[in-house]
């Protein structure tokens, strides 16, 4: 979440789908303003977790989109365009999932 923050990303969200889903474990969502940034925040994504050692299995929608998916098998991450993010309601979409406060302890 710290890349996708030092773009300026806006209303991180984590999502612990897990207990709901069997794809996947956690969905990392967030916003950005523009197309070039939603590609920054994308690429910093990547240079930040590559840097680590973990790369995407898939990247959907990288370019032109308002939405981008980087599937890192337990993690799914999700950038969109504001617009695109407020129509398509991830969130909502999986309201029954426990949201993760990465600023605290996950208890």
């Amino acid at each position: 979440m710290q890349a996708a923050e030092d773009k300026k990303a806006t209303n991180p969200v984590v999502v612990h789908i897990g207990e709901i889903s069997a794809f996947a474990d956690y969905f990392l969502v967030c916003s950005a303003d523009t197309r070039i940034q939603l590609n920054a925040i994308c690429d910093q994504i990547q240079k930040a977790l590559g840097s680590q050692g973990l790369y995407p299995s898939h990247v959907e929608g990288y370019g032109q989109s308002g939405w981008v998916l980087m599937d890192y098998g337990t993690v799914i991450v999700h950038v969109f365009l504001e617009h695109l993010r407020s129509y398509y309601a991830l969130e909502d979409l999986w309201g029954d999932a426990r949201r993760v406060n990465l600023r605290e302890p996950d208890r």
